[in-house]
């Protein structure tokens, strides 16, 4: 279930109560009525079943409540009531599957923010995958892949190509054209001066570390593995399954490649350093061609639920117009096409 909080000005909040009421998906209905200062207006409660959040939020978003006050969306972990299971058995599908795309735009856009600390952390976890190359410990190379945060500006990159925001896909992209090469460079230069004070080695064989030669060795797996993980990895952040996220992390070689670029340059092993680059392309191309292969099946899905629900009989409830949107195409995935079958 996800629970709303939504504010807007009395007239807005009446025709939202109504569209709320109506809908077999909405349960524990609260209004406030003027409980709101900052805007002003009613303060209007409720959760919603996951399968039909996105939909009714559309509604909401036609209705303009997002400009005259505001939705604040929640997740609830429990829900202890036979109303909320009617809730979930009226709406089609399962929860598990259930898109809710502003969440996912929301959480993507958070994630592509070129900060400080997205940066040092590209830094520190291409400075873990340096040692473990050097002491071809795969722990040490499972330990940068965690704590890499490169695949939240990959998965933007993936929403932005199939929602088609351009400002989203430049945000996303800076912030890898600029972790990556920072990551290269430091480790590069740790590298350096690791050699310079004997805690490296003073020379560097890929066949002497047989764990970790893989990296700059990529090959048709290699797209495989990234394909299937970039896959997964939109799917757990759609469905908000987290835990699956970790999984993903640690199965491809993003970091530890780009952080093999910069040992092996050190090295002036410049064919490992070329494989290892390789590696990488092949890595970030199959993580953005199956997340955007994932989310347009999903938004394909979410299409054919928004065309449905536009000749729903509860948008009259709240003066909205049956069989076609008022929404601008710029507010929902996949406008186009529901403007057009509508």
């Amino acid at each position: 279930m996800i629970h709303l909080r939504i504010v807007a000005p009395e007239e807005a909040a009446h025709k939202a109560l109504d569209l709320l009421c109506a809908s077999p998906a909405v349960i524990n209905v609260v209004h406030l009525h003027a409980a709101s200062k900052k805007p002003e207006g009613d303060v209007i409660l409720c959760d919603v079943a996951r399968e039909d959040a996105s939909v009714l939020l559309s509604d909401l978003k036609e209705l303009e409540i997002p400009r005259l006050g505001s939705i604040a969306v929640e997740h609830i972990d429990t829900a202890i009531s036979d109303a909320a299971v009617a809730a979930e058995k009226a709406a089609p599908g399962l929860p598990s599957d259930a898109v809710v795309w502003e969440e996912v735009e929301a959480r993507t856009s958070e994630q592509t923010e070129l900060s400080f600390s997205f940066v040092l952390f590209m830094i520190a976890a291409m400075q873990i995958a340096a040692v473990g190359l050097i002491l071809d410990q795969p722990i040490l190379i499972v330990g940068a892949m965690v704590v890499g945060p490169e695949f939240g500006p990959l998965a933007a990159a993936s929403v932005a190509l199939v929602n088609k925001e351009p400002l989203l896909a430049r945000r996303s992209l800076l912030a890898l054209a600029v972790g990556f090469p920072a990551g290269m460079v430091v480790a590069l230069l740790t590298t350096l001066l690791f050699i310079g004070v004997d805690v490296f080695p003073e020379n560097f064989r890929e066949a002497q570390h047989p764990f970790t030669e893989f990296i700059s060795d990529p090959d048709f797996l290699s797209f495989f593995v990234a394909f299937v993980a970039g896959s997964a990895g939109v799917l757990s952040l759609t469905s908000a399954k987290s835990g699956a996220l970790v999984g993903v992390l640690i199965s491809v070689t993003t970091i530890p490649a780009a952080s093999n670029v910069g040992v092996a340059a050190a090295y002036g092993q410049w064919s490992d350093a070329g494989g290892a680059a390789l590696q990488l392309a092949i890595n970030l191309a199959g993580i953005v061609a199956a997340g955007v292969l994932t989310l347009f099946v999903q938004r394909r899905y979410y299409v054919m639920r928004r065309r449905k629900h536009l000749m729903d009989p509860i948008r009259s409830e709240a003066g909205l117009p049956l069989g076609r949107s008022t929404r601008s195409r710029t507010d929902v995935p996949g406008w186009e096409e529901v403007q057009k079958k509508g």
